[in-house]
């Protein structure tokens, strides 16, 4: 069930053990693998901390406790990984790890749920309800996103112009739920943002405080997966040209949907800004991409930190927060 590799052997307890692990069995594995790596290699290059890099798919409590390692840092992406059941596994080990608390994570993978809290703090986003795929029809009219409640990476996305493309999509629902019973999906109002007039960013959160705004500027109108993870063709522009009154704005709102709910040590949050200039919060994911792509570690370049010293900072975030709790 696991591999290991980037091994090395602690000298004598002196210096930080830290357990990466990747994969997982969500949807977005292959994405993990990526990052994890990635941070794994981070992690080395520092030079004072031994990094041991396990890929796994769904481990017991037992598993996880016989893996070694003084801080976990679980660069897992999806419902499973990064929507609670695995930080359940973690807060059981009792070892410091990386990443929200459980129920952080699961209400910000439940996109319904976060945007409710986001409309209570005045965090704009737009009308949404729960899709029953058991209807014909869906409780708004197009344009409308149809969409998963608890997916990231644009899995399962669908963009609806007309009543043609409603149907489609919903057929395309239905089949996706007879795969993936557990899987449920929502709809939210169409927000037109890139090659429509509008914008696509996000914020990065680090610790509490935004860092720069970077926008998304895909060579399709979509940015779905694969303009992501594998297109070139995307363009991220950190500190775009946008005005200083709606970058102060989005960075706002950024911590504020944060700390509503509950996240800790990182995240990032995705916005559209329609054409008329007001933003509109899509959605906030615990543990972003650590990808070659990624925006968070793009974002905190622009800031001055590079890839690796933003990963041994979220270690010692998880070892700091850890001894704060004991004390």
């Amino acid at each position: 069930m696991t591999q290991h590799a980037n091994s090395t052997t602690s000298q004598a307890g002196a210096r930080t053990r830290v357990l990466v692990l990747g994969g997982g069995p969500d949807a977005e594995r292959a994405v993990s693998l990526v990052s994890s790596k990635s941070v794994a290699e981070a992690l080395h290059s520092l030079g004072t901390l031994d990094v041991t890099y396990t890929i796994i798919d769904r481990p017991t409590q037992d598993e996880l406790a016989a893996m070694p390692g003084d801080v976990i840092f679980p660069v897992l992406h999806g419902p499973w990984g990064e929507g609670g059941p695995m930080q359940d596994l973690l807060e059981a080990d009792g070892r410091p790890y990386v990443g929200s608390r459980p129920a952080a994570a699961r209400l910000a993978m439940d996109k319904l749920g976060t945007k409710l809290l986001a409309a209570i703090a005045a965090v704009p986003t737009a009308p949404a309800g729960a899709l029953n795929l058991a209807d014909s029809g869906c409780p708004l009219n197009p344009p409308l996103v149809i969409k998963p409640v608890h997916e990231g990476s644009s899995v399962g996305v669908h963009i609806v112009r007309d009543r043609d493309q409603l149907a489609s999509a919903l057929s395309a629902a239905r089949a996706d739920v007879s795969v993936h019973p557990l899987r449920t999906y929502m709809v939210e109002q169409l927000v037109e943002g890139a090659g429509r007039g509008g914008h696509e960013v996000t914020v990065g959160v680090l610790d509490g405080a935004a860092l720069a705004v970077v926008e998304i500027r895909p060579a399709s109108e979509f940015y779905d997966y694969h303009a992501k993870y594998h297109s070139d063709d995307t363009r991220y522009i950190p500190d775009p040209p946008l005005s200083a009154s709606i970058k102060q704005a989005l960075m706002r709102d950024a911590e504020t949907i944060a700390r509503v709910l509950g996240v800790r040590h990182l995240c990032r949050v995705d916005f559209i800004i329609d054409p008329q200039g007001r933003h509109w919060l899509l959605e906030v994911n615990t543990m972003p991409g650590f990808t070659p792509h990624s925006l968070l570690p793009m974002a905190a370049a622009h800031r001055g930190i590079t890839f690796a010293d933003l990963a041994g900072r979220l270690v010692e975030l998880a070892r700091s927060g850890l001894a704060a709790q004991m004390r």
